[in-house]
Parts: C-alpha cells; structure tokens; sequence
C-alpha cells in the first residue's frame, strides 16, 4: 500500500509540474520573429513571421476604408512597432498603419487604405527557412485585369509610335494598379477588349496630370486624416465584438455596352468608291486593330519565396527579373512577319505571384508563348550548365529533372498561397487540360533556344531539351518552357548571373529563340484584338 500511495504522490506531483508548465507556456504567448511587406499592383502582401501559430480576427471598415487585425495572444514588441516604418509612399493599397496594446495579449494594427479591398487573411506552417506566418493579402475590390494592363500600356505608347507630339500625362504614370483603358471596350459578343484608337482628326481629351482615365472619371477622394489620439470610444472595437460580416469579393462588373455605331456615309453617285486597299501592318487604326504577338514571360519566385540562394547571397528570384526586363526590351522592339512583338510579364517586380495564376495571366493575354525563367540550384556546387524543359505529361526525362520539378512546383508551398481559396482549386483543375499538340510546340521552342544559349559558349547541363511536370508549363493552347539559365549554386555561374554582359548576352540568346522558332512555326492567325 505504501509503495502504490508513493507511486500516486509522484505521479499527481508530475501532472502539476506539467500543467503549470503548460500555463506558463499559453500565458508567455507567441514571439514576433519577423515582419516583411511586398507591395505590388496586384496585391499588396503583410507578412508577420512568429515562433508560434497566431490567432487573429479582422474587420474591413469604409468611410475612410480601414482594416483591423486583431491577433491575440501577443505582446508589442519592437518587431511589430517595425511594421509602421515598412509601409512605403508608393503602396498601391496602403496609406498607412497604427499598431497598438489594444488589450491584454491582443495587439491591433490598424491599416489606413488608400481604397477599398478585398483582404485575404490565412496561416501558413513553417517551411524551408520559415517558422509561421500569418499572412495579410490586401487584392483591389476589382482585380487588375492582365489584358487591360496590356490595353493601357499599349496606349501609352501610343504618342511615340504615332510619331505624335509628347504627352507628359501618359508618359509619366505611375506604376499603380491601371485603370480601365478610355479607349477599350468589351467586343459585342462578349469576346476579348478591343482597342480603338481615336481619329487623327478629332482630338482625343486629354487625361489630367498623372492619370491615363478620361478627365470625366471621378478622381478619388483625398486620403483622410488620422483621427485624433484623444480618448474617444473605440467603434473598430465594437464592431468587431459583434462579430459584423466581412464585405465579400466584389461582383464581376456588367459588360459596357459598345458605342452606337457612327452614321454610314451616302454611296457617291459619280462612281463607286475604290475597293478598299489592305491594311498596313504598321499599328492601329480606328477601324483596324492589332495582331499584336504576345510572349508571356514568367521570371520565378518572388516576394516571399526567394527561389535559390547563391554562396555569395545572390537570391534567384532578383536575377531571374533582371533577365527577364532584359528579355522584355528585345521584345518590345521586335516584330513577326510585319506584326508588333509585345512581352507580357507575370510579375514585374518583386512580389509572389501563385503557380496556377502565373499560367491564368498568361492565358488571359492569350499569349502566343510562356518562358518561364529560373535559375538552378543544387545540393553541391560542382553541378553547372544551363538547361530547358518543357512538360511531360508521362513522367520525367531524367531523374534529374524530376527532382528539379518537384522543388519549382514547391513555390507555392515557400511563397505562401491561401489553400482554402476556390480560385486555387479552379486553377489545379485548368493545368490537367495539357495537349500532346502543345508539348510537341514547346519542344520545338525550346530546341531553337536551347540551340542559341549554347551559340553564346554557355555551358549546356544536357545537349537536349528534358521534360517533366512542370506546374507552371501547364498551359493547356500556349506553348510553353522553363529555361534554367544557369546553376546559381556553382560560385563561378553565380558570377556570371550577375554580370550585365552575360544578362545580355543570354537575353538576346533567348530572343533569336524565339525568332528561330517563329520563322519555321509563323503564329496563327487568331481572332484576339487589342
């Protein structure tokens, strides 16, 4: 009996060291690691990095648009006051913060929105060099639509290739999300935008200082002021004790009636009018419009996901947009068969953008080509060369490329994708709709480029192009590659990404790959307008 009590005692003594442990453990809370913000035109992203998984509780509120965060079971700590001094002048989204002790082991930061959004708030788990994240995704109410970014940068351009006089308005707008196109419209059957350029004899309104919008669009209000520090109540407070319903995503907007046609002029009675003589190729016109050659081009990781590090710190997802604004000016000034090259970036800055969007923007642009563009990594550094790939809808070329496809299709899980939005499920569900006819097309691409980098004397990883599954190359109409441009992990390769000579030089590699792919495969004629 004695030795059964005695076992009891410690027993009982045990279970209380651990509970009280346990206490102490809840009541110390979490730690803020890190606190990171990647603003963009798509989207701007909040990041706040801890040692353990944060609960938190928001509310959208208008009349100014304002966010607040509650996230409990903290304590301020200088990391958190950072986030105020993170938030810079040209956030699309934000217009400032306040971060506060809102009550005991509950901070709230409060974001002052320059316009209404639509947040995404979710948890990520701790991955690669990452502890957990919970993650703030502040999306426009209207997302930007990639064919009217397309739109509106083609009409900017529209001064210089018209050989007209400047527009300083146009020239110099800012890098915002872009507004709808004045002179875009939805085509009658419901079918992609169409740009109609004005008449060289009417005089188009010229848009105010700044602002590519029409001067009768409404300029948005002026941001407001803060309010006051003095005690007042606390009406964030009290919504959000009433649990008020969060605003959804904003409904599609109706489709804009097309102008009324202008009156037909009276047939000449003296003698028929002359057959019409073919369109020049050379730009739009108000009854013409371009067959414009897009190639989309996807430079990898980004924001979050940094991609592949170099011995000397050089980040993939840095070089990979250096290259790929390289890529985009040779583009730019190029032409097929008399049509006007255009590129089309994915992300231009540096910011996340999901796997599954990357190939949604590509094919909203109804892109004649997708490169994607890389740098490559291994374990050890004696490994060089650069490579290509394409799909492959029955298992990888090599081992080595699948192992290369299983860490590029990774980058979600690194840069951070809320998995419980159905937009993602729609979008895994569009990438199992690949074709044998787009496979043997993007084969074809990627000899012709696999060809010029090693036209340069760039070492070659392998003498062919490899296949293996790709989740960005998954494009079901768009042929598609992913280029390695070299092995980032081998110091002397890590060099040369960062030399601007060698960025060039495989910039116009990849350019005359895509020539060399043009001219034995012209691009159909298709039924896309801009």
């Amino acid at each position: 009996m004695k030795a059964s009590g005695l076992k009891r005692r410690v027993l009982l003594q045990g279970g209380s060291i651990a509970l009280m442990l346990g206490v102490h453990q809840i009541a110390r809370g979490a730690t803020i690691l890190a606190v990171r913000v990647w603003p963009a035109a798509d989207y701007t992203r909040v990041t706040i990095e801890s040692d353990a998984r944060l609960h938190s509780q928001q509310l959208v509120v208008g009349s100014p648009p304002r966010l607040a965060v509650d996230i409990e079971g903290i304590d301020l700590n200088p990391e958190l006051r950072e986030l105020v001094g993170k938030i810079k002048p040209g956030d699309p989204y934000i217009n400032g913060l306040r971060v506060g002790q809102n009550a005991p082991k509950v901070v709230r930061i409060v974001f002052d929105l320059k316009q209404a959004v639509v947040p995404q708030v979710f948890s990520l788990a701790p991955i690669a060099a990452y502890k957990h994240r919970l993650v703030l995704d502040l999306y426009p109410e209207k997302a930007i639509d990639p064919m009217e970014a397309l739109i509106t940068e083609r009409l900017r351009e529209a001064p210089r290739g018209n050989g007209g006089g400047s527009d300083t308005a146009v020239a110099s707008a800012p890098s915002v999300p872009p507004p709808a196109a004045p002179s875009a419209r939805l085509a009658p059957d419901g079918g992609p935008p169409i740009l109609v350029r004005p008449s060289p004899n009417v005089p188009a309104p010229r848009p105010a200082p700044g602002s590519i919008a029409p001067p009768a669009t409404p300029a948005r209000p002026p941001a407001v002021a803060m309010p006051p520090s003095a005690p007042a109540p606390d009406p964030l407070g009290e919504l959000m004790t009433q649990q008020a319903t969060r605003p959804g995503p904003a409904a599609p907007p109706a489709p804009v009636a097309p102008p009324a046609a202008p009156p037909v002029a009276p047939s000449v009675a003296v003698a028929p009018p002359p057959a019409p003589a073919p369109a020049s190729r050379g730009g739009a016109t108000a009854s013409r419009t371009d067959r414009i050659i897009i190639v989309a081009l996807d430079p990898g990781h980004g924001g979050e996901d940094p991609g592949a590090i170099g011995p000397n710190g050089t980040r993939e997802k840095d070089i990979v947009l250096q290259i790929a604004h390289r890529l985009r000016d040779r583009i730019n000034a190029s032409s097929v068969g008399g049509n006007p090259m255009r590129a089309f970036l994915t992300r231009d800055a540096d910011f996340f953008v999901p796997l599954g969007v990357r190939v949604q923007k590509a094919r909203r642009v109804q892109a004649d080509l997708f490169v994607s563009i890389h740098a490559d990594a291994f374990t050890t550094p004696a490994a060089r060369g650069a490579s290509v790939f394409a799909l492959s809808q029955s298992g990888a070329s090599s081992s080595a490329a699948r192992w290369l496809a299983n860490k590029e299709n990774e980058a979600d899980k690194v840069g951070g994708v809320n998995v419980g939005n159905h937009e993602a499920q729609v979008q895994r569900a569009l990438l199992d709709m690949s074709t044998t006819a787009q496979i043997n097309d993007s084969l074809k691409l990627g000899g012709a480029m696999l060809g010029e980098i090693r036209g340069i004397g760039a070492r070659l990883h392998k003498p062919q192009v490899e296949q293996a599954g790709f989740a960005v190359l998954k494009a079901p109409d768009i042929p598609s590659v992913l280029v390695e441009t070299a092995f980032i992990s081998n110091p002397e390769e890590e060099a040369n990404l960062r030399s601007v000579s060698y960025q060039e030089s495989l910039a116009d590699a990849l350019m005359r790959g895509i020539q060399r792919y043009f001219a034995q495969n012209p691009p159909l004629a298709r039924s896309r307008q801009l």
